[in-house]
């Protein structure tokens, strides 16, 4: 009896504790789930599925393209999105935190009286080389240095004085490096430095780029402080300014994209050759010196001229405009440098280095100053990248990225007539192309590609024998003219 019932008492204790399936969420849940088809054992509905909705993408992704109509921009310059509206509060904010920035930066450099005091430490507490009597500074004489420096100038002088400055000069055996490679690095660092917060201030936008008008306005600020500038014409500092932008936009800017890089800008030599007109004298150079460096005064009279000028320069632009319209046609073109430029060159500059605009009412083709200026800048620098680029574009006859045998003889032919029309002995083509392909030594044997005339060094004296008859018999006499050279030396 007692076990009985005790039996059947726990029997009816499970049955109230479990409650029946139906009665449980989750289990009607599953059940729904696997009764729908989009559980265990749907793989082809789930295939369906995934096909549907890659559909409705690619649809919804053609309705746009229909709505929109146009081809959608692929890049979206970051600055132009953030640059703020002129004269808002975020503008004048960026404004006043760049001026901030820049001020700190230069309060950081130092001035001359900190060189000069820099240099008389040094002189100081150097030792002379019995050998070369030469200032010299070991290791300990270096840290002794920095410290007097630090006191009589400040702290922001040593920076100069790290151990990492110090292993970059050249050492002798006893380990000392010379004082005045020194001193001339910590000036070109600060120049630099300088030139670098002044251009800074420059750049309105503060993308790291110049603008033509910007980089005049630079150069309009150093003529006071180079000596060679000071006495410029005032009438004439707004064409310096220009011819002198030109260059940097020549070397800095390959592209043509009308700006150029501020860090190309500073290691570039254009920047090293304008800095040279501090020299206070202009009697220690020469006259082939100053004409040389495109920034002195002599060789911006020299290309432009005009009566705004006192002195008696070629004005090379002003005398080719024969019409006095402000630009160069072909034929006026035809007369630079004596008329020794070849017919094919001059069509192949036009084609490809001058754009075509109105004058008159009618099209024409005729090369403004702008042109011009990359014209002279290309013919005066043959042997650097960037002057044999401008000149290949126009020795490319095809436009295929290369010169082949047929190519040399097309453009050699008018060197050839004009050099027999100067009273020349009489010279085979084919020799002259043969020596051109052994100057060069093209990595393919069939053509010449501006990699090749880049590499063999001899590129710019290809590109005179191909365009100049002048250029052609400098080539030819070359060994007559290096023995005039080495003569006045010997003497």
């Amino acid at each position: 009896m007692y076990s009985g019932s005790s039996d059947g008492e726990s029997h009816e204790a499970v049955q109230r504790k479990i409650p029946p399936a139906s009665s449980m969420p989750w289990v009607r849940n599953l059940r729904r789930y696997i009764g729908s088809g989009a559980g265990l054992g749907s793989e082809a509905l789930m295939e369906l599925e995934t096909k549907r909705i890659l559909l409705d993408i690619f649809k919804e992704k053609q309705q746009k393209s229909a709505e929109a109509g146009t081809i959608p921009s692929f890049y979206k310059k970051a600055c132009a999105r953030l640059k703020p509206e002129e004269g808002s509060i975020s503008h004048r904010v960026q404004r006043l935190a760049k001026y901030r920035f820049l001020k700190k930066q230069s309060d950081l450099l130092l001035n001359a009286d900190d060189l000069d005091a820099m240099w008389v430490c040094l002189r100081e507490n150097c030792v002379i080389d019995d050998a070369t009597g030469a200032e010299k500074m070991n290791y300990e004489d270096f840290c002794l240095i920095a410290s007097v420096c630090t006191e009589q100038i400040g702290p922001k002088c040593r920076r100069f004085f790290s151990p990492s400055n110090f292993m970059k000069f050249e050492k002798d055996e006893s380990g000392r490096i010379a004082i005045l490679p020194f001193y001339l690095y910590v000036m070109r660092t600060v120049s630099l430095t300088q030139a670098r917060i002044d251009m800074s201030e420059l750049d309105e936008d503060s993308d790291g780029f110049l603008q033509p008008r910007e980089m005049e306005a630079y150069i309009r600020g150093l003529i006071p402080n180079l000596a060679q500038l000071r006495d410029m014409p005032a009438a004439f500092v707004h064409m310096y300014c220009r011819i002198a932008a030109h260059k940097f936009f020549f070397f800095c800017d390959p592209h043509r994209r009308g700006k150029a890089c501020i860090k190309k800008v500073l290691l570039s030599n254009c920047l090293q050759e304008l800095m040279e007109l501090h020299q206070e004298s202009e009697e220690e150079v020469t006259d082939t010196e100053q004409a040389e460096n495109w920034f002195s005064l002599t060789s911006a009279q020299r290309i432009c001229g005009g009566e705004l000028l006192p002195y008696s320069f070629t004005d090379m632009f002003l005398a080719l405009d024969k019409d006095m319209n402000g630009t160069l046609s072909k034929q006026e073109l035809r007369e630079y440098a004596d008329g020794t430029l070849t017919e094919i060159f001059i069509e192949r500059v036009f084609d490809e280095h001058v754009r075509r605009g109105k004058i008159g009412g009618v099209n024409s083709r005729e090369m403004d100053f702008e042109s011009f200026l990359d014209f002279v800048l290309a013919q005066e620098n043959k042997d650097t990248p960037e002057g044999l680029t401008y000149l290949f574009r126009c020795l490319d006859l095809n436009g295929r990225g290369y010169l082949t045998t047929a190519d040399i003889h097309s453009l050699f032919r008018d060197v050839h007539q004009k050099w027999i029309e100067g009273g020349n002995y009489e010279l085979c083509i084919e020799d002259v192309r043969d020596e051109i392909w052994d100057m060069v030594k093209p990595a393919d044997p069939l053509r010449i590609t501006l990699a090749d005339l880049l590499n063999c060094k001899q590129g710019g004296t290809v590109a005179s024998m191909l365009i100049d008859v002048r250029g052609f018999w400098a080539h030819d006499n070359r060994e007559n003219l290096l023995q005039e050279e080495e003569e006045p030396e010997e003497e």
